[in-house]
């Protein structure tokens, strides 16, 4: 009886030790959203007047749906790529044009949601508008779609050229009909845009900025934003006539996965 007892004190006082271990053992704590290193800015602190219409926190995607990491409608870019717009805004502003961007910095979040849509054969929700003649299985191998992307080093921006004075451009309804992206610019999606002859992110080779068969003012238009963003230091991507990278990037190395949100470029 007394060995009995003996091992009961032991067991308990073993319980107790391990009860307060446990007890002063912090709780686990969940890991903080990385923020922008020092040399990122919204853009609006550096230009408020480029009109800004984020598409990816929206459902007008080519997915059909908010791309992740997309938190707030708020093109972030690093400082000299966003001052080097807002040297391009100035020159437009007084030939009555703005910019208007679509996509600034993009995490690296948003292009792996993009990978694992391209992977998944069945959701083609969105094919009659972004890529009515392209197979989805050949989005990779024709470069539409890869695993990392120059937006998440934060000096390439999607944009394009506005009219002024803007006009307003309609939200998308989601299940509306969809129109190729490439149809005439008064049956395809309503945009503000001058006319550059496809939609944003339209998967075409009619995308492709020096396209042989896009010619009148759809050809000016483009090469007028063409020229006006290398003066700013600019390089477009030939396969995308909205698609400018501010050389030399300030990371040219590194892809970077904060989410797009005022916070993480707060008081910048």
């Amino acid at each position: 009886m007394t060995g009995s007892r003996t091992a009961l004190r032991a067991l308990a006082t073993a319980a107790a030790a391990l009860f307060a271990v446990t007890a002063a053992s912090p709780p686990a704590q969940a890991h903080p959203e990385p923020i922008a290193p020092e040399e990122f800015v919204a853009l609006r602190s550096v230009d408020p007047t480029i009109i800004q219409e984020m598409r990816y926190t929206t459902a007008h995607t080519f997915m059909g749906e908010r791309v992740d990491g997309y938190r707030q409608p708020v093109c972030i870019l690093t400082r000299p790529a966003a001052r080097a717009l807002h040297l391009a805004q100035k020159r437009l502003l007084r030939r009555g044009y703005s910019l208007k961007v679509y996509d600034c910095y993009r995490p690296q979040r948003a292009v792996d949601h993009f990978v694992r849509w391209a992977k998944d054969l069945d959701d083609q929700s969105m094919k009659g508008e972004f890529y009515p003649l392209v197979d989805k299985s050949r989005l990779f191998e024709d470069g539409y779609i890869a695993e990392k992307s120059g937006h998440s080093r934060g000096s390439t921006v999607d944009l394009t050229l506005v009219r002024l004075p803007a006009l307003p451009t309609r939200p998308y309804r989601p299940g509306e009909r969809l129109t190729p992206c490439f149809a005439p610019k008064d049956d395809r999606f309503p945009d503000n845009s001058v006319d550059m002859g496809t939609g944003y992110d339209c998967f075409d080779t009619l995308s492709h900025t020096d396209d042989p068969r896009v010619q009148g003012a759809q050809r000016a238009n483009r090469q007028f934003l063409k020229r006006t963003l290398a003066e700013a230091g600019f390089v477009n991507l030939p396969q995308e006539w909205w698609h400018f990278t501010f050389r030399p990037e300030p990371f040219p190395d590194t892809h970077f996965d904060f989410p797009v949100h005022r916070r993480s470029v707060s008081g910048r």
